[in-house]
């Protein structure tokens, strides 16, 4: 579950907005005629007008948008005027107009519908983007226009705004010596390029792990629709009367614990393991190896220790020692717990005269069934009371619409990416729009694996800007006339994502880089973490809990087994994720490039270390699939969903000791969390809220650690 609020072009970060000098849009005007990415949206809130966008407009809005924003740049950093917010800051904030607009459309299509002609145009611009980037982070004179300006006559985001385009400066180098910044500008191309080819490889390596099975039987404890969805896909690779299981990004998979047969179980399992690890064209070790050392070389450069170091500058944990402390803290519990799960999952086994030792493959199985006779609760029981379109509008929208008084229309006249794709306009509690909102709900072989939520246009008072927003998904699309049921695991991302276009929705910024979820890693997921909540509220539960063929509301003891097990493999989910977030941190923790390994022993080594080696319980990610830190921005930053986790307990013991996620609480948390950005110090925003700075104990308290 990811969020992406800024412009990242393979893992460089370029802040552009809307308008130009006119000068020098005029100078180009005839350039952008033909191309509908060099134009704003005619269609409401600039909503890219996907009907006309063509994969051959990309390179030449690129190469455009480059040129007009160098422009820009040199305008700015050779000004004769006396630097001020208006002519330096400002004029830097709203530069890249056309940049901004191409590559937001790009980066979304790159991630929820790619091909390879888009995916060659990214391994061609990823070093492009990034020299770019440093163009502007490493031009001293820019800097030095920045440095030159009065933080005492300036108040309120023109501040904020001042202040974080120096801490940007900074962290990329601006500081550096002029052979030293050749360097970074050096490594920086290089890892551009790194990401992107771990992403290529890594959708290949997916593709390729997917299994395929010759009978039905294989598949015994799936549903009559989900046999029917595997042939399907297996048709559509080209094998008739077999049946393929695609691959999720995570590690463990969801169909693990339905099926019956575990010969069926450990090949789906270890094809997800080993996927990026068959020394063929999806190995990703190689690279990973390469950007762990690149990545403490730039560190270097800047006179840190480690990435890490360099990396938590700007977060609110600030340092590695920070994130690893509170990740220890949580660690010890979770462990114990899970062992004390594993003995409770072998005990079954062996009462079942089952004859094996657990392995991470068996866990999900058993699990369900330990549920069911300690909670008499199983997922076959709830599924049918989780139809997805139910959980979207009589949930995810009725919960937004109980706690905030927003409301939602579908738009059919608006044009989209892929068919699969819903638009719906957003309004508050007057009836005024705020937003359009995309929602692109099934999995594809040509879409990243996981969750997340972009912004193809965001808030601005400024740019007199609404956010248009999109949250995607990877359900699995259900054959035609069947309902597609999800889990309840399915309900709580769906929440989760949605908090996080709550973030966007609720933005109220007059720039783009400080407006909405532009906030630190480490504070962005507790947003979307305290509308999980929403779930299991009573009355929305039972507004969206509505059984599929007899129209039924979930039922009330149904309900309460649910909040029962609420707490039920806990200590499995919560060390799966710190084993995640610890590995990341060991690979950008390294301080001489002499301590790197070659990436299994790495790993192997480093969740030894930690305590975090634990058979039945695999890292959530394995170091060569988890593109979080390889292909994407967490790096030296998964530890920031347990950071934000434990704000989101804070959080809601505190609604809960006030009446719970009531109206009024709600609209509280809009005020001091959802609606100020990044323009105000979010540690004192959160101490504001609750009255008191971040505690471990209502983490371990809620997650049903604390005996442990």
């Amino acid at each position: 579950m990811q969020v992406f609020s800024k412009i990242f072009i393979a893992g460089s970060l370029i802040l552009v907005a809307a308008l130009q000098p006119e000068t020098i849009h005029a100078q180009n005007s005839s350039v952008k005629m033909t191309n509908p990415l060099l134009q704003k949206s005619t269609l409401q809130y600039q909503v890219p007008n996907f009907s006309l966008i063509k994969d051959e407009n990309f390179k030449p809005a690129f190469e455009y948008g480059l040129k007009i924003q160098n422009q820009e740049i040199d305008a700015i950093a050779n000004n004769p005027a006396k630097p001020t917010f208006q002519n330096t800051v400002l004029a830097l904030e709203i530069s890249g107009e056309d940049l901004k607009r191409a590559t937001g459309i790009f980066y979304n299509l790159t991630g929820s519908n790619t091909n390879p002609t888009l995916q060659a145009i990214e391994a061609e611009y990823a070093p492009i983007f990034s020299g770019h980037n440093d163009k502007i982070y490493l031009n001293s004179k820019l800097y030095n226009r920045f440095k030159a300006i009065d933080l005492n006559k300036l108040k309120g985001e023109d501040k904020k705004l001042t202040q974080f385009y120096l801490q940007q400066f900074e962290l990329a180098g601006a500081n550096l010596s002029e052979a030293d910044k050749v360097k970074m500008k050096q490594i920086n191309e290089e890892l551009a390029s790194l990401n992107t080819l771990f992403n290529n490889k890594l959708l290949l390596a997916r593709k390729n792990g997917a299994v395929l099975f010759d009978n039905a039987a294989d598949l015994d404890g799936l549903s009559a629709a989900e046999i029917e969805a595997a042939k399907l896909k297996a048709k559509e690779a080209g094998y008739e009367n077999k049946y393929l299981i695609g691959l999720l990004n995570t590690t463990q998979q969801p169909l693990l614990p339905s099926l019956k047969n575990r010969a069926t179980r450990e090949k789906i399992y270890k094809s997800s393991w080993f996927r990026a690890e068959k020394n063929d064209e999806g190995d990703t070790r190689e690279i990973l190896e390469k950007t762990a050392k690149l990545r403490l070389q730039k560190a270097n450069l800047m006179g840190k220790k480690s990435f890490a170091e360099w990396k938590l500058q700007d977060q609110m944990a600030q340092t590695p020692a920070a994130a690893m402390e509170l990740l220890a803290k949580i660690a010890a519990p979770a462990v114990a717990k899970a062992k004390v799960e594993a003995k409770e999952i072998q005990d079954l086994i062996d009462a079942q005269n089952g004859g094996f030792k657990l392995e991470p493959w068996d866990w999900n199985f058993y699990a369900e069934q330990v549920r069911k006779a300690k909670y008499d609760l199983d997922e076959s029981q709830t599924k049918p009371y989780f139809e997805l379109n139910s959980v979207l509008e009589k949930g995810v929208f009725y919960a937004a619409k109980q706690m905030y008084g927003i409301s939602f229309k579908e738009r059919k006249d608006l044009p989209v990416y892929n068919s699969d794709v819903k638009v719906y306009e957003v309004f508050d509690d007057k009836g005024t729009s705020i937003a359009i909102y995309y929602l692109d709900f099934y999995t594809r072989d040509n879409k990243n694996g996981g969750a997340w939520m972009n912004n193809l246009v965001s808030q601005s008072h400024y740019l007199k800007q609404k956010p248009v927003i999109v949250n995607v998904y990877n359900f699995s699309k259900p054959v035609a006339g069947n309902p597609s049921l999800i889990s309840f695991d399915d309900v709580i991302t769906m929440f989760h994502e949605f908090g996080h276009t709550l973030h966007g929705l609720f933005a109220n910024q007059e720039y783009v880089s400080l407006s909405g979820t532009s906030v630190p890693r480490d504070y962005v997921e507790f947003p979307s973490q305290i509308n999980e909540h929403a779930a299991l509220d009573p009355v929305i539960l039972k507004n969206y809990a509505i059984h599929y063929q007899t129209k039924q509301p979930i039922p009330q003891e149904l309900i309460e087994k649910i909040k029962k097990a609420e707490t039920f493999n806990k200590g499995y989910d919560v060390t799966e994720i710190l084993a995640a977030a610890t590995l990341d941190m060991a690979w950008h923790s390294v301080e001489k490039e002499s301590d790197f390994k070659p990436t299994l022993v790495f790993e192997k080594e480093a969740l030894e270390k930690y305590g975090l080696l634990v058979n039945e319980v695999p890292t959530r990610y394995h170091s060569p699939y988890f593109a979080h830190i390889w292909g994407g921005d967490y790096c030296a930053g998964y530890y920031a969903y347990t950071w934000s986790k434990t704000l989101d307990y804070n959080a809601f013991d505190w609604m809960e000791a006030n009446g719970g996620m009531t109206r009024a609480n709600c609209e509280r948390f809009k005020k001091y969390i959802l609606s100020v950005g990044n323009s105000v110090d979010l540690n004192n925003a959160f101490k504001e809220f609750i009255g008191h700075d971040m505690r471990t104990e209502p983490y371990l308290k809620n997650a049903g650690l604390s005996a442990q």
